[in-house]
């Protein structure tokens, strides 16, 4: 990376990272149908090339452990110029009993496990997977039904004060449990789904503004739905899980179009203008979009430079405000 390529900085409570992101689920397969290694790590160096500075991982993506095996291999010499972020509790070693964690999409649930007793040796694998020393922003997953989130929370402490955690994370969380972690260890960042199609929920937005939490904002752009380019999903695609169907994509595509002709005549992608959009939402929000493509990647992270100005802010959400879409947007990540 060089000075031509350096993002704007953004603050996630004691953290610094690249205004946005990268999300590493894409790079394993069985998420948008099947992928390679290289294809793979070219799209990871690409993001750092183009910029980015944090990189968003979680022990559940891919089989046994490999997206952060993936990520490892590829950040050999370069461990130094990112923030890792990585999740856990969700990738279940055997002999973990699984606890039912309902959700809004094609599953029904996810199997998940936060007991404190496990999530020291949840962070030891995915310290050797990520060939490192330290995870710079380690998130439970989800939170755990069966487990006090507090309990949970202190496990993270723990391996925080032993120097293999820097930061304390959260993933898809209330307000009320962010303000009851945040009681335990301070939190640097709350990881939300937020993009145009899927707001977040003002309560945890406020609160995490009360408290200086950062905002990770995941599937920014709709699982690509707001780039205007998806028509259809391989049975191989997890998104055959949401509103992806060919009526539904009809549906949203006609919703979204006011918003795509504001893109033209501002001469931006409308994956562009999605992620610019958000980041003036909020002044600590830092969306991870994810790309196995390196011209998508570098079109994504050149969003961090667009200023959209107070009408431009405003016609948007006039197209915005009547706008629903077909089908549910709760995805997993």
């Amino acid at each position: 990376m060089t000075a031509a390529t350096a993002l704007p900085a953004r603050t996630l409570g004691g953290l610094t990272s690249s205004a946005i992101g990268f999300g590493a689920m894409v790079l394993s397969p069985g998420v948008y149908g099947e992928t390679d290694e290289q294809r793979a790590t070219t799209a990871l160096l690409s993001a750092l090339d183009e910029g980015a500075t944090l990189i968003d991982t979680a022990d559940g993506y891919g089989p046994d452990g490999h997206n952060e095996q993936l990520i490892g291999r590829a950040l050999r010499g370069r461990r130094g110029e990112v923030v890792l972020a990585t999740k856990f509790g969700f990738r279940l070693p055997e002999g973990v009993a699984p606890h039912p964690f309902p959700v809004n999409y094609g599953f029904g649930e996810l199997a998940v496990n936060a007991d404190p007793r496990h999530v020291r040796g949840y962070a030891e694998a995915s310290l050797r997977n990520l060939g490192t020393d330290v995870i710079d922003l380690y998130y439970p997953h989800y939170p755990d039904p069966q487990v006090p989130f507090e309990d949970t929370v202190g496990a993270v402490a723990e391996l925080i004060d032993a120097g293999l955690v820097r930061h304390l994370g959260l993933s898809n969380v209330t307000a009320d449990q962010l303000r009851r972690a945040h009681a335990v260890r301070p939190v640097a960042a709350v990881q939300v789904q937020w993009s145009m199609w899927q707001p977040i929920d003002a309560e945890l937005l406020a609160t995490a503004r009360e408290l200086g939490v950062g905002v990770v904002a995941w599937s920014p752009l709709g699982s690509g739905f707001l780039t205007g380019t998806v028509q259809q999903v391989t049975d191989d695609d997890f998104r055959r899980h949401l509103p992806f169907d060919a009526a539904n994509l009809k549906a949203n595509q006609d919703r979204f179009a006011p918003v795509r002709g504001l893109a033209e005549d501002l001469g931006v992608s409308s994956g562009q203008l999605a992620l610019s959009w958000l980041l003036h939402q909020d002044e600590h929000v830092v969306p991870i979009p994810g790309s196995r493509t390196p011209a998508h990647i570098a079109e994504n992270l050149a969003a961090a430079r667009i200023t959209l100005s107070a009408d431009t802010l405003a016609r948007i959400d006039a197209a915005l405000k009547d706008t629903t879409f077909e089908g549910t947007a709760a995805v997993v990540d």
